[in-house]
């Protein structure tokens, strides 16, 4: 055989053998995605408030629907800031997902002017499973069962001030308590935690008179009479709190539109990563224990597919930008 023979040969081979390389490592990456890939979700709040719980009921399911471990992991700081960045940081490889409600994406990087990353480049939407609403609530120690109630009794202390309870600063609660003030010309003054968890202790301790936080947050220590649920946000009342008015009814308008719940990704992750996690909440949230679990908490399940999420999220964001704008807040 002659050289040039031996040589287109051993050329060959070397591509075949490159070509085969390349296949194996492609299908390795495909495979990864369809088995035993652990799996870590991101919640930005503390054990033991209300999207901890939430994460917790998914991730017991989730595990049986991927075949993986899934563990939940508590970046709590900031409003849910620490987690985002936290995402940010991880590798876009299908093992991280971040489960969060409205505020960290669509309203605090409204109000940050540096909050360490940018949902648009940063992060990408993979499914959404919930919409909720937010409530004030105030403490067993509270004469008031109402919000008109409540703000009666503060105007009686004397000054007519009062510190309310949120979970995180520059957050819808934060705004409602402001606004709230304003419209029943009282001084309250918002006191922001890390989280919901540490708020519901003072709240329950009755340190604190009153808070603002999710339903989900809520609605155990309201059903246990331990503190008591005196309006809504939202277009209707909740099926959970049927004697609860809105804040509407009680002449509060501009914030009907309902905070969501769901998931995001590192930008990059692979579409086949992102589809097996759709695919598997979409089942999971089909589920009837898992439906009453979350609907007894206040939560409106209704899985949303990326593209729904991501227009739902879109149109909140655009929403916020319109409230903070009208507000006057200046991002700090």
């Amino acid at each position: 055989m002659t050289k040039s023979g031996i040589a287109s040969i051993t050329r060959s081979a070397v591509m075949a053998g490159f070509l085969s390389a390349v296949l194996s490592v492609v299908l390795g990456v495909a495979n990864s995605y369809a088995q035993d890939v652990p799996v870590r979700i991101l919640v930005g709040f503390p054990a033991g408030g209300g999207t901890d719980a939430i994460a917790r009921i998914l991730a017991d399911k989730l595990k049986d629907q991927l075949g993986a471990g899934v563990v939940v992991e508590n970046r709590a700081g900031a409003g849910g800031q620490l987690a985002a960045q936290a995402l940010k940081a991880a590798a876009p490889d299908g093992a991280t997902f971040f489960l969060t409600h409205d505020h960290t994406i669509s309203i605090l990087p409204q109000l940050v002017k540096n909050p360490g990353f940018d949902p648009a480049k940063d992060f990408v939407p993979v499914a959404g499973f919930a919409s909720f609403v937010n409530a004030f609530a105030v403490s067993g120690a509270t004469p008031a069962r109402s919000l008109p109630a409540y703000i009666a009794w503060v105007k009686a202390q004397g000054l007519g001030k009062a510190a309310v309870g949120i979970p995180a600063p520059a957050s819808t609660p934060e705004f409602l308590v402001k606004l709230i003030g304003q419209k029943y010309g009282a001084d309250l003054q918002a006191v922001p935690y890390r989280g919901s968890a540490p708020m519901m202790l003072d709240m329950l301790g009755n340190q604190i008179g009153a808070g603002i936080a999710s339903v989900p947050d809520l609605i155990d220590n309201h059903k246990a009479g331990k503190l008591h649920i005196v309006a809504v946000l939202g277009v209707a009342r909740q099926a959970t709190l049927p004697d609860v008015p809105t804040l509407a009814e009680l002449g509060m308008t501009g914030f009907e539109e309902m905070p969501y719940y769901g998931f995001f990704a590192p930008a990059g992750t692979p579409r086949a990563a992102l589809d097996r996690f759709s695919d598997a909440l979409a089942k999971v949230l089909q589920q009837a224990d898992v439906k009453e679990r979350l609907a007894a908490m206040g939560l409106n399940v209704g899985f949303m597919n990326q593209q729904q999420f991501s227009a739902r999220e879109a149109a909140y964001t655009k929403v916020w930008a319109g409230i903070i704008k009208t507000s006057g807040f200046v991002a700090q």
